[in-house]
Order: C-alpha cells, then sequence, then structure tokens
C-alpha cells in the first residue's frame, strides 16, 4: 500500500521522537536500509525492498530566523531601544523544509514549543522580533501573535507548494510534565505510573496556569490557524497527557530532568499507530 512513498516529519525535537519511533518500527520489517537525506533533512533513510523513504527535516518556529543587532544608522526597532535579539520573518519558511514540499508524498508537521520558551528566547536579552514582507511588525507583537502570523504564512505556503496528491497533518502539542519547577528550576517527573484524570487536570487545565500549560495554550492557536485549511490533525495532546510516567527523566543524559521527550517504545509509537490509522482513512475516502 505504501511502497515508492515518502513521508517527511517536519518541525522541533518532539516531531524527531517520533520519526526515530517509526523508523525503528519500520526497520522491523524490513532492515534492509540505507542512508539517504532529501535536501534540507537532518536525517534520512529509505527501505530498499519497498522503496519507502523516511526523513525528519528539524525547524524549531517552521519560520526563518536568526540573530538580529541593532544597525548604528539606526531604524524603527533601534528607535525602541531594541539592541538585540531574534529576527523571525513569518513570511519565510526555513530553508530546511521549504525545499522538501516538492518531494514528499506524506508530511507531517509541528511547532509551537518554542513559541513558549522562554529560557531560549530570553524576552529582555533576546526577544524575538516578528517582520512581514521584510519590514518589522510595529509595535512588536508577544510571541503567541506571531506564532499566529507565522502559521497563517506557513499553511498558504504549504498549500500552494505542495506536491499534487500529497497528504499533510498537523500534529497538535506534545505535553511535559514537569512537577515541582521548568526544567532550569529543578522540576522532574518521577512517576511510575500514569496520571488519574482528576491529575491530568490539576496539571494541565488553563485555569491553574501551571508550568506544563503550554500544551493546550498551543493548541487553541493551532486549531485556529488550521480551520479551514486542508491539513487533517492528528491529535495526541490528551492522550499523552496521561503519560507522566513516559519521560527520560534523570536517564535522558541531561543536567537536568527530561520531562519533555519520550522513552522509546513509548507513547510515540501510539502516536504513529494514530497516524497509521488516520492515514489509512483519508487514503479510504480519496480513493
Amino acid at each position: 500500500m505504501y511502497r515508492d512513498t515518502s513521508i517527511g516529519f517536519i518541525g522541533d525535537s518532539l516531531n524527531r521522537n517520533m520519526f526515530v519511533s517509526l523508523f525503528c518500527s519500520l526497520k522491523r520489517v524490513s532492515s534492509e536500509v540505507k542512508k539517504w537525506r532529501p535536501v534540507g533533512a537532518d536525517r534520512g533513510f529509505t527501505f530498499l525492498q519497498y522503496n519507502v523513504t523516511l526523513a525528519y527535516h528539524r525547524t524549531n518556529l517552521l519560520a526563518r530566523y536568526g540573530r538580529w543587532s541593532a544597525n548604528s544608522n539606526g531604524g524603527v526597532l533601534e528607535s525602541l531601544g531594541y539592541k538585540e535579539g531574534y529576527r523571525v520573518d513569518v513570511d519565510i519558511p526555513v530553508d530546511t523544509w521549504a525545499e522538501s514540499l516538492s518531494f514528499h508524498d506524506i508530511l507531517i508537521f509541528n511547532t509551537g514549543h518554542w513559541y513558549w520558551a522562554p529560557a531560549k528566547f530570553d524576552p529582555m536579552k533576546s526577544p524575538r522580533l516578528f517582520f512581514e514582507n521584510g519590514q518589522p511588525v510595529v509595535p512588536p507583537v508577544l510571541p503567541d501573535v506571531g506564532l499566529d502570523m507565522v502559521m497563517k504564512h506557513m499553511v498558504m505556503f504549504v498549500e500552494k507548494r505542495l506536491k499534487p496528491g500529497a497528504i499533510k497533518f498537523f500534529r497538535t502539542q506534545s505535553p511535559r510534565h514537569f512537577e515541582g519547577g521548568d526544567w532550569n528550576q529543578g522540576g522532574s517527573c518521577n512517576r511510575q505510573n500514569p496520571l488519574l484524570p482528576e491529575q491530568v487536570e490539576e496539571l494541565f487545565s488553563l485555569k491553574n496556569n501551571g508550568t506544563n500549560v503550554e500544551a493546550r495554550l498551543v493548541n487553541q492557536h493551532l486549531y485556529k490557524a488550521l480551520e479551514g485549511s486542508g491539513f487533517h490533525i492528528l491529535d495526541i495532546t490528551h492522550l499523552s497527557e496521561f503519560r507522566a510516567d513516559a519521560h527520560p527523566s534523570a536517564a535522558g543524559g541531561k543536567k537536568h530532568d527530561d520531562c519533555m521527550h519520550w522513552c522509546l517504545p513509548g507513547i510515540t509509537d501510539t502516536w504513529n499507530d494514530l497516524f497509521i490509522a488516520q492515514l489509512n482513512n483519508v487514503r479510504f475516502r480519496t480513493k
């Protein structure tokens, strides 16, 4: 059914987590694998027996971004007191994935975490400064508004450039399970069992505005941006919220507990089960 097919994962390290899960599952079926990367891919493999290619294209924001410094000749942002930060071009996709649309038959996108990551983009020392049509957005907008702008442009870009007949998915946000603080505040995830429904609400309810509220907040923006588009939404958030026991935690090889990525085998295998089931359903309906 999927011979001569190329599948591309486009997004942050959580999409890489899902990519690795699918690769491991496929390798159990076909061990004749060749490393091969399409243009812009961080990594990729072709299963020779079936001519199925699997690739991961790394992008944190979907849009192009890079360091920005004030111009000595001045400008709009300089006049507002900005000296440095990160320039995010909301209408330009980063080149790690922009050319992949003409190659892949099936694509799975994600984004969101890096828009809610003050430790990665210090709002004072290195704020994100959003640009549209080559000009700074003034007055500067907050990251959640920037995400809305990026999603609007990226959805239009994908639907315009996508390979004819290709199928596109957007995966909802993967939840984190930090307790006792965020990742850089001593937060941990030492639970041995899945959460109960009332514990899930305690950790993730928007009303509580806790450390892990990011997932549901991001999803609000994603659903709004994808409404009326040709994307199929792969909703993995709520089922994953229960699995506080499924992260690498202190075994992740980092200086802090990893309560964001997932152990393998684990929940990302379930994501792929859902993905394949939904993909089969889409293909059946379009025949």
